[in-house]
């Protein structure tokens, strides 16, 4: 919705040492060849051996062969995948180690560097064979390296940032949230070489590695306006059991929140922002990768909020009508597309979820509870034929994001009631309300697998955000934990969005992937 106020069965795919042997043919030393995102590839510092960089379109992963002595010291050999790029951006990609190895600092990361100079200055953000992650750097040309340790070991997720003069790597185990490290002190000049690095630690060695989930961003402007500015959006789809991730489609035409139709290869978004339509929906389709219109009607000023029913047969909108006084309210229509019927007669209201049957829906209404005061926003149901809705919390702050349970036994939601944003659920009458997240971060948006037994949800840092808000453009994980209480919440995906990302029911029909939005200024990036 718009804001109010402005596994333990996951499997760790991808292990270290498990990887089969893949023939690696050389592209060219740099300057001769580009590489999936990458403009050119090309080793530096004149390692004795020649390494190479591969990309696979049908798996999305990155295979670098690289030699050299070392990275290290007043000079480095290394492989290396590039572009030049100018002011923010952010560098995020899942990695393996090829094989046992010759060295135990066999190195690969992200890399910022000045030049393609062997002494280069420079930034990384590094992992070492023996599982050490750190953030080195060389503050001039010819300079000694220096080094940043993140307290972390084994980490195969690698995160590094530059926003403004300051560069942040961050380090993670696949499930697990970020461990960072920042440098303030250094200048690399504003257009610099950025790309993946493979080096062999060893002048007489080839090593390989594999990336994959490789995802070059560049961010919204610091003074962007929300609601008003908007970058590109890419959609995801996420195996959340084996952890296979696929970026499908982008557009610098902002969408937002796919919800998977039943076909299995139809996806509902959300298209926002520009034109005279705002919030317009439209079917993507996996297997032609085409963008079509999708029918809603009159309802044609709708924000991200589309729900299917359980039977797959309607289709619930929160739609911004004139007759509302351009506040939304939530309307229906066939899932095949039609003419819309309102359904909730105040507003605002903003739509989250059907019951099983079909019977009802629950959304989060802004309501002025007292004369004077201002409208106070809570979970209220209502008979999907339209009628009189019914209010179900009345706690203190914020309540939203309402959905129920395949079973219908209860309405997972989440409310700021103790604090930050974190996830409950109560019985569909408003009783038995209980907490079921309690941790140091803001949670939105529990969506429930088709079988009742996982719910994913979007995480913000709690100093990142009000936890009444869930704004565009920030770094947030998407989590997994299972509805039988047992566990800690898992991340399976770690994203650039926020707002739009995933604000309805994202599961796939079968129950084993989730679709997303992730957000980057393509036209920036030049793709």
């Amino acid at each position: 919705m718009l804001p109010k106020n402005a596994l333990t069965a996951l499997h760790r795919i991808f292990p270290m040492l498990m990887l089969a042997p893949l023939a690696a043919v050389p592209l060219g030393a740099a300057g001769a060849a580009s590489v999936g995102e990458f403009a050119d590839h090309g080793d530096v510092g004149g390692p004795a051996l020649p390494g190479a960089a591969i990309y696979d379109a049908t798996t999305q992963e990155y295979r670098l062969t690289g030699a050299g002595t070392n990275l290290w010291g007043s000079a480095d050999q290394f492989h290396f995948a590039w572009n030049r790029m100018k002011g923010d951006f952010i560098l995020r990609a899942r990695f393996a180690f090829v094989g046992q190895g010759r060295e135990l600092h066999r190195k690969l990361g992200w890399m910022i560097r000045t030049s393609l100079d062997g002494d280069s200055a420079y930034a990384d953000g590094c992992a070492h064979g023996n599982g050490l992650t750190s953030l080195q750097f060389r503050r001039s040309k010819g300079a000694v390296t220096e080094e940043q340790v993140v307290p972390l070991k084994g980490g195969d997720v690698i995160q590094l940032e530059r926003r403004g003069g300051t560069y942040i790597f961050s380090a993670a185990r696949y499930g697990e949230t970020f461990v960072s490290t920042a440098l303030t002190d250094i200048e690399l000049g504003d257009e610099v070489f950025v790309g993946l690095f493979l080096c062999s630690h060893n002048g007489a060695v080839q090593e390989q590695a594999i990336f994959r989930d490789v995802r070059i961003v560049k961010p919204a402007k610091p003074d962007f306006r929300p609601y008003q500015d908007y970058i590109g959006s890419q959609l995801e789809v996420l195996n959340v059991f084996t952890g296979q991730l696929a970026a499908l489609h982008r557009s610098m035409e902002p969408f937002e929140a796919p919800n998977w139709m039943p076909d299995n290869r139809t996806l509902l978004v959300n298209v926002s922002g520009r034109g005279p339509a705002k919030g317009v929906l439209r079917l993507y389709d996996r297997t032609t990768g085409e963008m079509r219109p999708f029918d809603s009607g009159e309802a044609i000023h709708n924000n991200n909020d589309h729900v299917l029913s359980f039977d797959g047969k309607w289709l619930a909108v929160s739609n911004h009508a004139p007759e509302s006084g351009g506040k939304s309210a939530v309307y229906t229509l066939p899932a095949t597309g039609g003419p819309a019927k309102r359904i909730t007669p105040s507003a605002p209201s903003y739509l989250h979820g059907w019951s099983p049957d079909a019977q009802w829906l629950v959304y989060t209404g802004g309501r002025k509870l007292t004369p004077d005061g201002a409208e106070k926003y809570d979970i209220y149901k209502i008979p999907a034929a339209g009628g009189d809705e019914v209010r179900l919390t009345d706690s203190p702050g914020l309540n939203d994001g309402p959905e129920y349970s395949p079973d219908g036994k209860y309405i997972y939601f989440n409310s700021t009631r103790t604090g930050l944003m974190q996830i409950w659920r109560m019985k569909p009458d408003g009783s038995e309300q209980e907490q079921v997240t309690r941790d140091a971060y803001n949670n939105w948006f529990a969506h429930l697998s088709p079988d009742g037994k996982w719910m994913v949800f979007v995480s913000y840092g709690a100093h990142d955000v009000r936890a009444d808000d869930h704004p565009y453009y920030k770094h947030v994980y998407l989590r997994m934990l299972p509805t039988s209480g047992g566990g800690e919440p898992r991340a399976i995906a770690y994203v650039y969005g926020g707002q739009g990302t995933m604000n309805v029911p994202s599961w796939s029909p079968d129950g084993t992937r989730i679709a997303f939005v992730s957000n980057s200024d393509f036209d920036a990036l030049g793709r």
